[in-house]
């Protein structure tokens, strides 16, 4: 393995481990159907235009150019996957299921990584690495069914599923505009053309009442490290190690945020769901020695 590609494998794992609190943080912000503290909308969208702010002070100071003409739709389907995708369904879900559950659902995220990576990167996965994404993603349906009661999914867990299709994408064009552009960079304009949208919605959806500083210790960690900081390491580590190959570090966010989850929330994890995360992470493990080759391109006539 290359320099290059070691150097990519750890920065994104720094990544994970930022983002591995997302869900235990959200968690605390947002409350319990019981107990509810800040709006999912306001949470999601508050944090975005926190990290605007930096992100607006950070390309003063770095000199940052103009992005250019053909990367502008990029951007904007990047700001749509992990600017609003994927905060907006994660936070409205988390008040209805506990983080170590939403843990497991995270386990697709690796091989949905990947397969986005592949597509926009020419490359052609196998019918094995299909079958392990199958596989996984079967797994994780099967148990979210196992704990509503075999009937149907929970509003929540089909949230949380279509939030790692947005993540997925969001990653996978934020990889591949970092290597042509900084990647600190990418998600700072990914926000900033966000926050015509964001700020008012934010101020719209403000919280009327006060609320424990617990709950704003969480906002201000996924608005300046979930929002803003993890994403430098993260597509850094994507454009050096590459899409396919750094994106199965994921496999350890599952494990980590239901580690964060026991002392942040005093949530258990039982045999049950550990059993699910680690059938999931396997498959996930198989499916990244899966073949995936580069797509053939015609020959010109």
């Amino acid at each position: 393995m290359r320099p290059q590609e070691v150097r990519g494998l750890w920065l994104g794992f720094i990544g994970v481990a930022v983002f591995a609190m997302t869900l235990p943080m959200t968690r605390l912000a947002v409350g319990t159907p019981e107990a509810p503290l800040m709006s999912g909308v306001f949470l999601a969208l508050g944090r975005a235009v926190v990290a605007t702010a930096l992100s607006a002070a950070f390309l003063l100071v770095s000199r940052a150019p103009l992005p250019r003409r053909g990367d502008w739709l990029a951007l904007a389907i990047t700001s749509a996957g992990v600017v609003f995708g994927f905060p907006l369904l994660t936070s409205v879900a988390m008040r209805h299921v506990e983080a170590v559950h939403a843990s497991v659902i995270v386990g697709v995220l690796p091989l949905a990584t990947a397969a986005v990576g592949a597509a926009l990167h020419r490359q052609r996965p196998s019918v094995a690495f299909w079958a392990c994404a199958a596989l996984g993603s079967a797994l994780v349906v099967g148990f979210a069914l196992l704990r509503s009661g075999g009937t149907a999914l929970h509003t929540a867990d089909l949230l949380l599923l279509a939030g790692m299709a947005c993540a997925a994408v969001g990653y996978g064009y934020g990889a591949r505009l970092s290597q042509r552009m900084r990647a600190e960079h990418v998600i700072c304009w990914a926000l900033l053309i966000a926050l015509p949208i964001t700020l008012p919605l934010a101020l719209l959806t403000r919280p009327q009442a006060a609320l424990p500083a617990s709950a704003w210790w969480a906002f201000g960690y996924v608005g300046v490290f979930s929002m803003w900081l993890g994403f430098f390491a993260w597509y850094r580590g994507l454009a050096l190690g590459g899409t396919v190959r750094v994106s199965q570090v994921q496999l350890v966010q599952p494990f980590l945020s239901m580690l964060f989850a026991v002392p942040l929330l005093g949530e258990s994890i039982d045999a049950v769901t550990l059993g699910f995360a680690l059938a999931v992470i396997a498959t996930v493990f198989i499916g990244r020695k899966m073949p995936v080759h580069p797509r053939a391109t015609p020959e010109p006539a």
